[in-house]
């Protein structure tokens, strides 16, 4: 039982990742990314009450907001190595100023188009239960799996999508399929991120980091609040404008 579902992820993860390439290269609806100022925007998947506790803190020791991309289904899960955000932790969010986004209800892959319309809009009843009064306006896909016959719901109701794919946005780009770099384990490696934002400052563009838990022990996709402090503060000391991604796409006049 166990090798199959081994060979299942394998296969599934294979798929995502030829539907995600297959997408950035022959996506026809581009915008243009002009901007002088580099762009740097924290975005938080699932949302693991510590990236409340923690994550949210840190931006704010900057004067940052940054994107919280929740999934109603996952709330107040108790798991393992982390517990999900609570509908009041996602409220706490909404008022202290940071940007509420949909990362669908269930938190499955983006497989087709058939049930997700009726998917994401329990998420957007979720999030208006429990007191987020702006309807979310950008989507992150589970596990930054998308799909080619999604987009025509996704760009209906939101702004922009976001994935993986580890670059920096510049140039023309899809925005349903906004390009981000991941903050994970092991910390050697979240240690090498500030590469990214030097790049970013010599060749402005629009970086979107991603990430799960900030805790002092993370899981495998998250990292600790030190390392998350010092990502957040070299940014800002390099000079880069730090926004939420709604705020960011204000910017390009989208």
């Amino acid at each position: 039982m166990s090798l199959m579902r081994d060979v299942q992820e394998k296969i599934g993860g294979l798929v995502d990742r030829l539907a995600n390439r297959a997408i950035w290269r022959l996506a026809r609806m581009r915008r243009e990314i002009k901007t002088e100022t580099p762009l740097v925007s924290f975005t938080f998947d699932d949302v693991p009450d510590s990236a409340l506790y923690e994550g949210a803190r840190i931006l704010e020791r900057y004067d940052a907001r940054g994107t919280f991309y929740i999934a109603g289904g996952l709330a107040g899960r108790v798991e393992n190595d982390r517990t999900l955000i609570t509908p009041e932790g996602c409220a706490e969010l909404f008022v202290r100023g940071h940007e509420i986004g949909c990362h669908t209800f269930a938190h499955r892959r983006v497989r087709s188009a058939g049930g997700l319309a009726a998917d994401l809009e329990r998420n957007a009843d979720y999030l208006k239960s429990v007191g987020v009064a702006s309807p979310a306006r950008n989507f992150a896909f589970p596990y930054n799996a998308a799909w080619p016959l999604a987009r025509p719901e996704l760009r209906r109701r939101y702004r922009s999508c976001r994935a993986g794919g580890e670059a920096i946005n510049r140039g023309p780009i899809d925005p349903l399929m906004l390009k981000a770099v991941e903050i994970r384990q092991p910390e050697q490696h979240a240690e090498t991120l500030t590469g990214w934002i030097d790049a970013l400052v010599n060749e402005p563009g629009w970086l979107i980091f991603f990430t799960h838990d900030i805790a002092p022990r993370p899981t495998p996709y998250g990292c600790t609040p030190a390392t998350f402090d010092r990502l957040v503060r070299y940014s800002v000391d390099r000079g880069c404008c730090v926004l939420p991604v709604d705020e960011a796409l204000d910017r390009f006049n989208w």
